[in-house]
């Protein structure tokens, strides 16, 4: 993989941690999910080393979890519009996983003129909502990841046992899944805030976004299933096929068979489908 540099982006209420790879290909900016961080790209870095990513962690996330403030996908992509300007990036192609997709959207319909082509990976449309899931039980249903925020752990092979027990898809022997989750960690701590998931799930779900004002080329990455196997994907067939009638700028959609909603991005074989679609996207727009 390529190497990394890591910048520091002032934004309202302290600083983002960037991640910065020497690939020599058209910059791609990158953003993780709401209880992520900037190595969750690990698996894209390696199947595509030839791109040149941007990774920020997101505010209250890893390198970024000091920024203080209110959350929000409106607030996220206003903070990567200073990545942009920080780093002297007038346009990029951007790739948004789950939340992450949400923020991508409203970058690319707030700010269409920086941004020249989106991959979403399982995100950034509407999602069935869960079963039962209302503004007021989210905290809830994301029980698994706020249990690893209140937890103090035993170094990283305790919090790498936790993390694939929830996410059954995943290799708990993967270096690139070990090195992902040592950067959430400090002191036995995981560097997240509960307040900033809560507020980022609850918008999700439940905010106001703009998918149908997009006009930028765009390819969906999608998982068979949910959280684990057999589990019900979080886009139907028929669910994307009337979002493409809506959007005419979204391409077909590539589901990713054997995968689940981390396995899209956090193994090899996912990335490589996201790999494939960034660079389609790139020749779209050429």
């Amino acid at each position: 993989m390529a190497e990394n540099r890591t910048v520091r982006v002032p934004v309202e209420g302290g600083e983002l941690a960037v991640e910065v790879t020497g690939g020599g290909g058209a910059p791609v900016l990158a953003v993780h999910g709401v209880s992520s961080n900037c190595r969750l790209w690990n698996w894209l870095r390696a199947e595509a080393p030839e791109l040149a990513l941007v990774m920020p962690d997101l505010r209250g996330r890893a390198g970024s979890h000091r920024v203080a403030g209110t959350s929000s996908i409106r607030r996220h992509a206003e903070d990567l519009v200073r990545v942009l300007d920080a780093l002297e990036l007038e346009v990029v192609a951007v790739c948004g996983m789950s939340m992450g997709g949400f923020v991508a959207v409203e970058l690319a319909t707030r700010w269409p003129e920086r941004v020249r082509g989106l991959v979403l990976v399982d995100g950034g449309l509407p999602m069935a909502l869960p079963a039962g899931l209302t503004p007021e039980a989210v905290p809830a249903a994301f029980a698994p990841q706020l249990e690893r925020v209140a937890r103090r752990w035993d170094g990283v092979e305790d919090y790498l046992a936790y993390f694939c027990r929830a996410n059954p898809l995943l290799d708990a022997r993967d270096p690139l899944l070990r090195d992902c989750l040592e950067h959430d960690l400090e002191d036995g701590r995981v560097l997240l805030s509960r307040e900033a998931v809560l507020a980022d799930a609850t918008d999700v779900f439940f905010g106001e976004h703009r998918w149908r004002e997009l006009a930028t080329p765009t390819e969906f990455v999608c998982a068979e299933w949910g959280a684990g196997k057999s589990t019900p994907p979080a886009y139907s067939a028929g669910a994307l096929e009337g979002f493409r009638a809506e959007v005419p700028a979204l391409g077909r959609p590539r589901r990713i068979a054997g995968a689940d909603h981390a396995a899209t991005i956090m193994t090899r074989a996912g990335a490589a489908v996201v790999g494939a679609a960034l660079h389609d996207v790139l020749l779209r727009v050429r």
